[in-house]
């Protein structure tokens, strides 16, 4: 009894002095010191954010433990935290509700993670953080009302991220760089507010004037730990520091063209060009009306720091390709365009060219652009653009013949059908087929000229039709004249002639040795079709079994 009450005061007082130690999660260990309770684990695959947390710690450190994400209210039973270390885990993911109920935190540190955004309106739940460490991360945007709810910070650690281009006012929107001179000025606090900016890829082009010179010009309260902050682009301003550059106003495009209007004959390579000035660097694109149906290649070339030279390239200009070009060039600021007129001049006068695709006033001036969709040996199928004023009210009129007949048939297509096949041409075959309004006649460019191709099932049927007489042949050779014909008259019944020529072979040829017919194509083929012929006339109802088996062999003489 005596040691069961030692073992009772042993326990009891191991309690006192590690009190809650069985809540800890496993894995982890918890302690006490000054600043009060303490939960560190390190190196653990926990995965997840521990549930069974109490609500008295204070100072809260996850690390290398594979947490993958943060999400809602994941240390909202724990009130009185203060401090929250998560570094060096795989965080991609914060929810816009995971600090939820930490009001009273001071410290957040998620280094070395891979955020590649903040839900920043998530600091609405934590007004008293001073620091806030997100060094090492993936980030590559910064808000322009980032700071808004952190009205408390004094260290901010961007560093090391994927930044390129922010806003000065993201400062300038900073609840704390707003009032810090007056209120820090008159109360006499420490003025110091510590930015790390350093290490990110810098795009110094207009879009980073503001920042460049906030940067240049700041001071107390803010003070930068790394002042150097270096250009990673453009390759003009590549590992410049930001003292040695000078940036200019962004500018929204200005686009031109040296030539506005060309004339080329037909089948002739055109090249048209557009010059775009612009800061910072535009996005071109060519904007025509056959763009779906004839894609042609366009390169730019940088002429210098703020002027692209955009080449659109159109090898063996068709009718169709005449028209009005548009060169679209666009930025964050704005956009601008240029039209270039392409005009086709043809030797052949009696066919007169289409007008511009944009400036149709009527159903004379369309032209139509037609391709062979899909071809086979006996079919053709056919696709057209139309460019017309009302194409839900154009019917078209398809002109199909022979290519030296001079009368095609007419097919008449409503609107809204651009294609059209047909399944039953002659192999080898020169066709023409033409494409036009109803009831005109087609013009220069609305026609193709096909010739189909050769009928290769066809021929291999004949072929397997001479290996089939050839075979049929040598049979003849080797069978009887009445049995060649009980093989090759069609007009009379094969079962007919099968019993006339066993009732003939028995009366004259009934004395016949067997062992005189064996060994001999003959004599087994004779046999065969005389057991055939006396099994029908012996059994009526398996009659029609050997008429259908005489037939199949006329028809394979026949076909």
């Amino acid at each position: 009894m005596d040691a069961f009450n030692v073992a009772l005061r042993i326990a009891l007082a191991f309690y006192v002095i590690t009190p809650g130690s069985s809540t800890c999660p496993i894995g982890c260990s918890c302690t006490d010191d000054n600043l009060g309770r303490s939960l560190l684990c390190m190196e653990t695959s926990m995965g997840r954010i521990p549930e069974d947390v109490r609500h008295n710690f204070t100072k809260i450190r996850i690390e290398n433990c594979h947490l993958t994400e943060l999400p809602q209210g994941s240390f909202s039973k724990v009130s009185a935290l203060e401090f929250l270390w998560l570094n060096f885990n795989e965080i991609t993911l914060m929810n816009i509700k995971s600090l939820e109920g930490l009001a009273n935190l001071t410290e957040l540190r998620l280094q070395g993670n891979k955020l590649t955004s903040v839900p920043w309106a998530a600091f609405r739940d934590t007004p008293k953080l001073k620091i806030l460490d997100l060094k090492h991360n993936r980030l590559d945007v910064l808000p322009e009302h980032a700071l808004r709810h952190l009205p408390a910070l004094t260290y901010l650690d961007l560093s090391f991220n994927q930044l390129s281009v922010i806003s000065k006012d993201i400062f300038t929107h900073w609840p704390l760089y707003q009032s810090a001179e007056k209120s820090w000025g008159k109360e006499g606090l420490v003025s110091n507010v510590v930015l790390a900016l350093h290490d990110n890829p810098w795009l110094c082009d207009c879009r980073l004037k503001g920042f460049v010179e906030f940067i240049r010009t700041v001071g107390p309260p803010i003070i930068l730990m790394n002042s150097y902050l270096k250009c990673s682009g453009p390759a003009s301003k590549a590992d410049k520091f930001f003292h040695e550059i000078q940036l200019k106003t962004c500018m929204k495009p200005v686009a031109s063209a040296p030539e506005t209007n060309i004339t080329l004959p037909l089948g002739a390579n055109a090249t048209l060009t557009c010059l775009v000035k612009a800061r910072p660097g535009p996005t071109i694109q060519w904007l025509y009306s056959l763009k779906i149906i004839r894609g042609f290649a366009a390169k730019e070339t940088q002429i210098n720091e703020e002027t692209i030279s955009s080449q659109l390239l159109i090898p063996s200009l068709h009718l169709a390709d005449r028209g009005l070009y548009t060169c679209m060039a666009n930025n964050f600021i704005g956009n601008s365009s240029v039209s270039i007129s392409v005009n086709i001049s043809t030797f052949n006068s009696s066919y007169p060219l289409p007008p511009h695709v944009p400036r149709l006033s009527s159903d004379d001036n369309t032209f139509i652009d037609i391709r062979i969709a899909k071809q086979t040996v006996y079919g053709i199928t056919l696709e057209w653009h139309a460019a017309t004023e009302n194409p839900a009210e154009t019917w078209f009129t398809i002109h199909f013949g022979k290519y030296d007949s001079p009368k095609k048939e007419l097919i008449y297509i409503g609107p809204g059908i651009s294609s059209y096949s047909v399944a039953d041409l002659l192999p080898v075959t020169k066709y023409e087929v033409c494409v036009s309004l109803k009831n005109q006649p087609p013009r220069e460019g609305q026609c193709i000229v096909f010739v189909t191709g050769s009928d290769i099932s066809e021929m291999e049927q004949r072929e397997r039709l001479i290996h089939i007489i050839v075979i049929v042949c040598a049979m003849v050779l080797a069978v009887p004249a009445g049995m060649y014909a009980c093989t090759t008259e069609a007009r009379f019944s094969c079962f007919d002639r099968c019993v006339d020529l066993w009732k003939k072979r028995m009366r004259h040829g009934e004395n016949m040795q067997g062992t005189e017919r064996q060994g001999t194509f003959d004599s087994l083929q004779a046999t065969s079709e005389e057991g055939l012929c006396k099994d029908s006339e012996e059994k009526p109802k398996n009659r029609r079994k050997s008429q259908d088996r005489c037939k199949g062999g006329s028809a394979a003489h026949l076909y």
